[in-house]
């Protein structure tokens, strides 16, 4: 098989750890027999710097002819520190999503058993829990007009809206993202109040019989934020709107632990877009400190999602491999432990696809 990949490495670590995923895909295409070719292109502070512009119309062209996207991370503290900067670089990744037609974010949480201790909660309530969220991304507050504020200053308001046609899409692959797993679908909403919310919960049990393999259950968003913390192994597949996606996602990453080991993948229509879910970290950017494993774990979805499934389970295995084995960074590492820098991890880890 011969597959074009974007790699848009972005700020802080992503191109360190962006350049690790490139040497275990690597791996798998010499073990496999495929060849994987790359384009970069610039986003965030880095196109910023370069362009004046967060996400070039260059990038974007990228990526649509590629059709799969490896991303690394976006942000930068002189853009953080600068309240009059005009143009920033998250800026760029709203706008990707919004024009590569990312609608659905998904972002599976995996417990390492050997990593079960490092978790802030006990280990007897996150040992085995296994689940994926799916957050709706082009809707929602986010992008509900109108919003603003009075002419006084005093008044802020912002719209929740969505379309049926947003929530079907979602829920169609949450619903087929069960069918893969153990069959149990969450959907998060606030329809005891939110009129959103109730036309979630519409769709979601107008669209029930089409899966009838799927258990479906709803749940209000303040309980399932209790209830990830409380009961985590409970849960199979999550699905839920922007606002509360993103805060339900941040949250359920606290549990394995470190950001570093969550992966992620964006889908849409044409482009999926695949990242680790930790941000730029430019406190570590050019030390080869940074846990590589969240953005290699990303390329085992990014192989999955091209139909190479034997190979994303390689790469599984071999970062399952690496955690027990120790062959970890310092963010996981035990106390005493020798640690090993990003490129070391990366090295191992190809190494051990290869056989």
């Amino acid at each position: 098989m011969e597959q074009k990949i974007a790699l848009l490495a972005g700020d802080g670590i992503g191109p360190e750890i962006i350049r690790e995923a490139v040497k275990v895909m690597d791996a798998v295409g010499a073990k496999f027999g495929h060849r994987f070719t790359y384009e970069k292109g610039l986003v965030g502070a880095a196109a910023i710097d370069a362009t004046g512009d967060p996400y070039p119309e260059a990038t974007h062209r990228i990526c649509q002819e590629a059709g799969i996207v490896l991303f690394g991370a976006i942000g930068d503290p002189k853009y953080d520190n600068d309240p009059s900067a005009k143009v920033r670089p998250e800026q760029g990744l709203l706008r990707m999503r919004k024009s590569l037609g990312l609608f659905a974010n998904i972002r599976p949480l995996v417990m390492f058993d050997a990593l079960a201790d490092r978790s802030p909660l006990k280990r007897e309530i996150v040992q085995g829990a296994d689940f994926v969220c799916i957050r709706e991304l082009t809707g929602g507050m986010y992008f509900g007009r109108p919003q603003g504020r009075s002419e006084d200053g005093n008044t802020a308001y912002d719209t929740c809206v969505y379309t049926r046609e947003e929530v079907e899409r979602i829920l169609h692959l949450a619903f087929k993202q069960a069918q893969t797993r153990r069959k149990k679908l969450t959907v998060v909403d606030k329809a005891n109040v939110i009129a959103t919310s109730r036309l979630w919960r519409q769709i979601a049990q107008e669209l029930a019989p089409a899966y009838p393999d799927v258990t479906l259950e709803h749940m209000f968003v303040d309980n399932a934020a209790m209830q990830l913390i409380q009961w985590p192994t409970r849960f199979d597949v999550i699905v839920t709107e922007n606002l509360f996606g993103d805060i339900l996602t941040d949250e359920a990453s606290v549990i394995s632990g470190s950001l570093g080991m969550l992966p992620s993948a964006s889908v849409g229509a044409e482009v999926a877009l695949f990242e680790p879910i930790h941000g730029s970290y430019p406190q570590a950017a050019g030390k080869n400190i940074a846990n590589p494993m969240a953005t290699i774990l990303s390329a085992a979805m990014l192989l999955e999602h091209i139909g190479l499934r034997q190979e994303g389970a390689a790469v599984r295995s071999a970062i399952d491999e690496a955690v027990r084995s120790g062959i970890v960074t310092e963010d996981i590492a035990e106390k005493g432990v020798q640690t090993y820098t990003t490129s070391q991890v990366g090295d191992y880890v190809a190494a051990f696809i290869r056989g």
